[in-house]
């Protein structure tokens, strides 16, 4: 016989009830659910999902900068670069001059050329306007100039004649035969100083660029003033002032009619600046 007492049925309860850890209140006592073993098992993934968003984003950048790069670095091969070029339209300047000036002659790579770049190099030539350039693939440049009118004379500061296009621009030296209008400044003294043409008295070369045949070859001289108003010299002689280069059309139907039908005095001035009312002045007092 043992000599401990036996604990009574209520004694060993109360002694597990005692020994149990104690549970917090805001533990649940159920179960765990499906819907949250689901939850616990989809969090991991929407952590990754940014993280593969950037290496899609990373390869594709890779993918489009290998391209460039491996593109240009074909482009540029001996294939694709210039190896005939078709020149039209020079007649001033030679084929070579224009070569060497846009560096053509120096088989540049056709992914290099634009026709901005080839106009700038060919400002030196002031005959040139414009140009036109085509590309035919793999090497091949169709390159088409298009010159400027010359549409009068005009001396510059060393006396010697130059011609003159529509914009009043100087495009080098003229024979002192050539049968055109000569441009002249008045007071005449601003014409040894500098090239006054391309400026304010670039009207001057506007008019001339215009001029009608009916009568074109009449005029021997343009006359400009500071203010740009222009005055035509007739080989009569007598003189038409057109005022502003504007309105021309009508100043020039006022001109032939006046030609035509009228009778001047050598010297008389003839101004046309309102077309429908002429107004006539004699030769000023020598």
């Amino acid at each position: 016989m043992s000599r401990h007492p036996r604990a009574s049925t209520r004694e060993r309860s109360r002694v597990k009830v005692k020994n149990a850890p104690r549970r917090r209140r805001h533990e649940s006592t159920r179960p765990a659910t499906r819907d949250t073993v689901a939850v616990t098992s989809v969090a991991p993934r929407r952590r990754r999902r940014p993280v593969l968003v950037v290496e899609i984003v990373l390869g594709v950048a890779l993918i489009v900068s290998t391209l460039f790069v491996g593109g240009q670095w074909l482009l540029h091969q001996s294939i694709f670069r210039v190896q005939r070029v078709a020149l039209t339209g020079e007649v001033h300047e030679s084929s070579a001059q224009i070569l060497s000036a846009t560096h053509l002659n120096a088989h540049p790579a056709m992914i290099d050329l634009s026709a901005v770049t080839l106009q700038r190099d060919l400002v030196v030539y002031p005959w040139i306007g414009s140009i036109t350039l085509t590309k035919r693939w793999p090497n091949t440049v169709d390159l088409a100039v298009r010159e400027v009118r010359a549409v009068a004379v005009a001396f510059n500061p060393q006396h010697v004649l130059q011609y003159v296009s529509a914009a009043g621009r100087d495009l080098g030296t003229a024979p002192l035969t050539t049968n055109m209008p000569t441009l002249v400044t008045t007071p005449t003294s601003l014409a040894p100083k500098t090239w006054p043409y391309g400026g304010i008295e670039s009207s001057a070369a506007l008019v001339a660029s215009q001029l009608p045949v009916a009568f074109s070859s009449q005029v021997s001289e343009l006359i400009v003033d500071t203010q740009g108003n222009v005055t035509l010299q007739l080989t009569t002689p007598i003189k038409f002032f057109l005022g502003p280069a504007t309105n021309l059309n009508a100043k020039f139907v006022a001109v032939a009619s006046a030609i035509a039908h009228a009778t001047f005095a050598a010297g008389d001035v003839i101004d046309v600046t309102t077309p429908s009312e002429l107004s006539v002045a004699g030769p000023s007092p020598s």
